[in-house]
This record gives structure tokens, sequence and C-alpha cells, in this order.
């Protein structure tokens, strides 16, 4: 780095003057801490002063190479020098711009920088790979994964169905004649098709709760008593109310039913209570009977204006209390009646 002998002995002499100074402030420092400290509570009231020198060592590369002479950074190769001389420096004017004087910091000098082509789709092919390897559900036994899809059948007939006749209503609405059904066979079509998918929901959201028992039964994972059998009671418990309501609260319902159901066999299958294949098994079946479901609320969504609310098992029952008290009514009236022409009897008899 230093090539010039004038450089070299600049180096040693600052070298040497910074070792006299460290020695004349180390031998101060060493006469000033010899005297005798004077204690606190017997200070005298002329002021002490300790003088405190902080040895700083000096790192730069002037004293580095001066300190070691043998270092081959000094070393000059006369050879080389004289090739280098002789070399003549060939002008290259297009290479000069506003930016060619200037130093790359991270990149290498002379060395034109690579631009590097990003995938702008690879955050979309990552996702489609981890969506693949979702659905591929390989580790399923085979015929747990046909049964159950066959199991989502019916969801998937139902809402399929109640967007078709949603839109036969509509369009009949507009024309004045359905598509393929009239508006009312339509609407009828409608009304058997609801309950028939509720009470399926209610009927699977059950089986699910289900499982659990069977479990612990096989002793899989252990055996956890009350906490395992909560499952399968807890499930049906909250799917049958459902058939009380009406059709779009019976719905949402039961998709917030399926939703925590999957969550607590998720949490199950972490716990070990299922097989290690049954969490992305019940994703995928959740899935579709979620979608079902929405796929039908929106459909009926459509056409709530257009057609008529049937009765549900709440509206029966509560016509059923009425009818109980209009009877009720009617046979206090007969009673009185009955009461009241067997007094006027026998005011008669008595008046003969």
């Amino acid at each position: 780095m230093l090539r010039s002998g004038r450089a070299s002995s600049l180096g040693r002499s600052v070298l040497r003057s910074n070792t006299l100074r460290r020695t004349r402030n180390a031998s101060q420092l060493t006469s000033e801490t010899s005297k005798p400290l004077i204690p606190l509570n017997g200070r005298s009231k002329q002021s002490t002063r300790f003088a405190l020198i902080v040895y700083r060592p000096l790192s730069t590369s002037l004293q580095r190479c001066a300190a070691r002479p043998e270092t081959p950074y000094d070393h000059i190769d006369q050879k080389h020098e004289k090739a280098i001389g002789k070399h003549e420096l060939e002008p290259h004017p297009e290479e000069v711009s506003l930016a060619s004087s200037v130093h790359q910091v991270f990149e290498e000098k002379g060395v034109p920088e690579t631009e590097k082509d990003e995938d702008m789709l690879a955050g979309v092919y990552s996702d489609i790979k981890t969506i693949k390897e979702t659905f591929a559900l390989n580790e399923v036994p085979r015929e747990a994964l046909f049964v159950g899809m066959a199991g989502v059948i019916p969801y998937l007939a139902t809402s399929a169905s109640t967007v078709y006749l949603a839109w036969d209503i509509n369009y009949a609405a507009m024309t004045g004649q359905g598509f393929l059904l009239s508006g009312k066979t339509a609407e009828v079509l409608l009304h058997i098709i609801e309950p028939l998918q509720i009470g399926y929901g209610a009927v699977i959201i059950s089986f699910l709760g289900a499982i659990h028992w069977g479990l612990e039964w096989a002793k899989y994972g252990g055996t956890h008593g009350y906490r395992r059998y909560a499952y399968g009671v807890i499930a049906p418990a909250v799917a049958w109310p459902t058939l009380l309501f009406p059709v779009e609260y019976a719905l949402i319902a039961q998709f917030t039913a399926f939703t925590f159901l999957y969550f607590a066999d998720a949490r199950a299958c972490v716990r070990g209570w299922t097989p290690h294949w049954y969490m992305t098994y019940r994703f995928v079946l959740s899935f579709v009977v979620g979608a079902s479901i929405v796929i039908s609320l929106i459909g009926r969504g459509q056409v709530a204006d257009k057609i008529s609310r049937m009765p549900g098992p709440a509206d029966r029952l509560r016509a059923l209390k009425e009818t109980q008290m209009e009877e009720i009514e009617k046979e206090e009236r007969e009673r009185r009646a009955r009461i009241m022409a067997q007094d006027e009897e026998d005011e008669e008899e008595e008046e003969d």
C-alpha cells in the first residue's frame, strides 16, 4: 500500500513519537497514583486533583505497516512496476459518462450489474401448489374418501336446485312464464327442497359429533372420558333446534355449527385424538358443505320478495297452540251454555 521510503520513514517516526508519549504518560500516571489518597472525611481545603490519562491505541493502517516492515505489502516488485510502466493506456471515450467515475460500494468495479429476472407469478404458482397438495388427500383411505364425497352430493344437489328454481322464479316474474317450470311450480319445489337441506344438515352435524364417540370406544389416542363424549352431545344439541328456525336463520346456524365443528376436530387432531389425515379430510368436506350453504342463501335471497313464506315447524306449533286454545274456549262456552240451560230448567220446575 505504501510504495515509497519517505512514507515508510514517516510512519516509523509517528510510531516512535507515539511510543515516547505513551511512556511519558505512563510515568506520570504512576507518580500520581503512588501518592497517598486523602480520605473523604478528612479532606483538606486544598483541592486534590488526580490526573487520569486514558490509553488509546492508534489502529491506522499507516502504523500497522510501519510497525511491521517485513509485511509483504511494503515489498515492491520492480519488474512488475517496469512492465506496467511500459504499458500504454488505451482511450475509451465511449465508456465515459456521468456515472463512470462513481465507485460502486457493494458491487465489483468494472463488472456490469446483471438484473435478476423475477417471476411475477411465483407467488400464484406457490398458492396453486399448496391448494393442490391440500386437496390431493393422498393419505386419506379410499373408502372414507369415497363415502365422504358421496355424503356431500345431497348438499350440492339441493344448492344447485335452489339456485335454478330461484332463477326460474325470477324468469317467470319478468316474462310471465317460467323457462322449464311455471312460477308456482318452482315455488312449491323450492319449499320442498329447503326443509330437505336443513334436515340433512342436522343429520350430518350429529354424525360428526358421533364420530368422537366411536374413537373413544376404540381408544384411539387413549381414553379421555367426558371431554370426548361432549363432542357427540353438543353437536346434535346444536343441530336439531335449527329445524324450528326459518330457512335463512337455519342455514346460517348450520354454517356456523359446521365451522366450529371443524375447528374442534382440528384441535382434536393436534391433540392426537384422531388420525393425522382427519383434519385435511374434514377441511375439504366442510369447504364443500359451507360453499353449498352460501350458494343456497344467495339463491334464496334473490327471490325473497317474490315467493310466499312457507310455514315452518315453529309456525305449525304456533298454529297448533292457537287451535288448542280455540277448542278450549269452545268447550268452555258449551259447558257454560249447558250450565245455564240446566239452571233455567231448574227454575221452571220450582215455579210449577
